[in-house]
């Protein structure tokens, strides 16, 4: 019997949600609590498969496609779903009313998920009968393209709801990690939090313009990191692994984190300087096509590897 996602909110995450789901053969209902929005989402998927397959990453599109319908209700979304994937606005006012409907309607033993990208779940769900369920599943933007899911419990989530959460993710082709403790930004957002503030700091302060910073990450970093944590590269850049670049090179990075970029550097002035200098590429749209066939190459790339 074919599994069925609700997937509520059919905006840029919920689409691509909508896709992974379909792809990996799960029925997919679609709802959004604006009108027509779940239905125009519809194409959009299909267009979005078909671009996927285009770059070896979905192998029957057409297939896929016809398992994403929109719901007219969002109890219709939920009938009969084994999971639920919730991409509603960023606001905690928001998250806990859905959330409360959601357990409401939801099936006993649905999973439901939020795609958070910084709210702790604990701070929506902790009045719900159905909390233990509960948990965050916080994707990567484009989801479709970078597999990392973020899988984040409250205090009280059950430890066999994270379990199953987890082997849903990778069955259905993304990467899930488990976040141990609950911490506000989850694990990639602080990560790339640090690296934005001293983003801000080198080019606000003039040391690189913001489009040589941006090459710094998207033609370097980036490129390592695509294929090796930090944990990884600091191992195979030393002859003896992470003792030994500990002992060699942290002197460095150790006077880094003693002088940390500092909140003002999300403020003007310094928000005016980057600004002043910055050029947003004439062409975006292009651009960002190619961003989405690299990143599906990298991904392909990376798969092959593992084989």
């Amino acid at each position: 019997m074919t599994e069925r996602v609700a997937i509520v909110g059919a905006g840029l995450i919920g689409r691509a949600w909508a896709m992974i789901f379909a792809r990996a053969g799960w029925d997919v209902r679609l709802f959004d609590a604006a009108a027509g929005v779940a239905e125009a989402a519809v194409p959009l998927c299909a267009e979005g498969l078909r671009t996927l397959a285009a770059n070896d990453l979905c192998p029957d599109p057409e297939g896929a496609a016809g398992r994403i319908c929109a719901a007219a209700t969002l109890a219709d979304a939920l009938d009969g779903a084994a999971f639920v994937q919730e991409n509603g606005p960023e606001r905690l006012d928001v998250k806990r009313s859905l959330f409360a409907e959601l357990d409401a309607l939801a099936p006993a033993e649905a999973v439901i998920a939020s795609s958070s990208s910084a709210i702790r779940c604990s701070l929506f769900t902790e009045g719900l009968p159905g909390r233990s369920r509960c948990l965050i599943g916080h994707p990567v933007n484009p989801p479709h393209l970078i597999p990392l899911v973020e899988i984040s419990g409250a205090p009280w989530t059950d430890a066999a709801v994270l379990d199953r959460a987890r082997a849903t993710y990778e069955a259905i082709g993304q990467v899930p990690i488990t976040v141990l403790k609950e911490i506000e930004g989850f694990i990639l957002n602080r990560l790339q939090g640090a690296l934005l503030a001293e983003a801000f700091r080198l080019a606000s302060e003039g040391y690189v313009t913001p489009q040589d910073l941006d090459k710094t990450v998207s033609d370097g970093l980036g490129l390592r990191w695509s294929f090796m944590g930090p944990f990884e590269t600091i191992e195979l850049n030393a002859p003896g692994g992470i003792a030994d670049y500990c002992a060699r090179y942290t002197g460095f990075y150790k006077n880094l984190a003693a002088d940390p970029a500092p909140p003002r550097v999300y403020e003007a002035p310094a928000t005016e300087a980057i600004l002043a200098n910055w050029q947003a590429p004439a062409d975006l749209p292009a651009r960002m096509n190619r961003r989405d066939a690299r990143l599906a190459a990298l991904r392909a790339h990376k798969a092959s590897q593992k084989d």
